[in-house]
């Protein structure tokens, strides 16, 4: 369906405002989330009409993961040109903040790219009165290992050689194991400048979780939302990673796929596949869909693959949650809460992902997080 001129014009007013309101709230966060393609939420305007506001109305609170903010923005943009009553004002933090900041009672729902811990459930307990937190899954996308190394445009790496370069067993771009990869490829004698995570952050957990599933022997860390490893350089936020590695030719980092871009190039995975695996939200889309769900009750935390060896099946792949209470959640914001979560659960609102470089959850498990949603209380 076609807007007519006037009508665009109208929803674009409304667009500015609350694009203005998220620009204030989101000061002293690193992602901006000014990656979200225009043209892929625009799209997904024409199908507003199926938007469900019900009693929406007032400010949606959240915050947490960086890796769904550019999926957050596009969302809000279409969802608020519907309900016009709501704000939703998402500070992308980071997985741990935004956990946090749930288990205090500051937001509605909080994003994280890591399900909860025992220990986090229980904290939740507190704040969803006679119920808890749950984690519904949303959004997917690959982690890509980006790098920016002048005259190399292709690059095939394995797990054992990505654990060695973010461990600093291997530090310079010719070394051996890299070029027993790329043999057609002219690696420079240049110092390799690895780049993680300064912040607690679940793309950090899911990319270590690839590295201790995939490369044991060579990843010797426990894990988690904090980088473990010695040395190399840090960033906050997944765009400040990406931003080091921009600036610093030799510079390798992980990051979400949407922030792969302007002068990044991604790295191939050799995952035992008989072609390396680029990332894309086809191929995290065939990783989630062999997904496991292993959450109790009504939370639908699953359980990925990482050692896959599925033909176009990206290994480095995360899911993101919106983490919500089931029961207990508060009265003046639960309205806006269900209506802005059924949207971006519904078939217009999982459209919206691939366009924008995500993957959209698989039908079998989207469904049921439908579902669950709509008995939200």
């Amino acid at each position: 369906m076609k807007l007519q001129r006037k009508n665009r014009r109208v929803l674009a007013l409304g667009a500015l405002a609350v694009s203005g309101a998220l620009a204030l709230t989101a000061c002293g966060s690193d992602d901006t989330g000014d990656k979200a393609s225009d043209n892929s939420s625009s799209s997904a305007a024409t199908s507003n009409s199926s938007v469900k506001c019900d009693d929406a109305k007032g400010q949606l609170l959240a915050d947490g993961s960086s890796a769904q903010k550019n999926a957050i923005d596009a969302w809000v943009k279409n969802f608020t040109q519907a309900c016009s009553g709501v704000q939703v004002n998402y500070k992308g933090s980071g997985s741990g903040a935004g956990i946090t900041a749930f288990n205090q009672g500051t937001v509605a729902f909080a994003g994280s790219d890591s399900a909860l811990k025992p220990d986090e459930v229980t904290a939740s307990k507190k704040i969803c009165s006679g119920g808890q937190g749950i984690d519904l899954p949303m959004v997917a996308g690959p982690i890509a290992v980006a790098y920016n190394l002048s005259g190399v445009s292709d690059l095939v790496l394995d797990a054992p050689t990505i654990a060695k370069i973010f461990k600093g067993d291997i530090s310079n771009w010719n070394d051996a194991a890299i070029a027993k990869l790329n043999p057609s490829a002219k690696l420079p004698d240049l110092k390799i400048q690895a780049y993680h995570r300064s912040d607690e952050s679940g793309t950090t957990d899911n990319f270590t979780k690839y590295l201790k599933a995939a490369a044991p022997t060579d990843w010797t860390f426990s894990g988690g939302k904090a980088w473990q490893a010695k040395g190399g350089q840090s960033a906050q936020g997944s765009s400040g990673v990406a931003q080091g590695v921009k600036q610093t030719n030799g510079a390798i980092g992980y990051m979400e796929l949407s922030y792969a871009k302007d002068g990044l190039n991604a790295v191939a995975i050799n995952t035992g596949a008989a072609t390396p695996v680029k990332a894309s939200s086809d191929g995290a889309t065939k990783a989630v869909a062999a997904a496991q769900v292993v959450g109790t009750g009504s939370d639908l935390s699953l359980k990925l693959d990482y050692t896959t060896k599925a033909e176009g099946a990206y290994p480095i792949t995360l899911v993101t949650y919106e983490i919500v209470c089931d029961k207990g959640n508060k009265a003046d914001s639960l309205p806006a809460t269900k209506a802005f979560l059924r949207y971006i659960a519904s078939t217009d609102g999982q459209g919206v992902l691939s366009g924008i470089d995500y993957a959209p959850i698989p039908d079998a498990i989207i469904t049921k997080v439908r579902s669950t949603i709509e008995g939200l209380s």
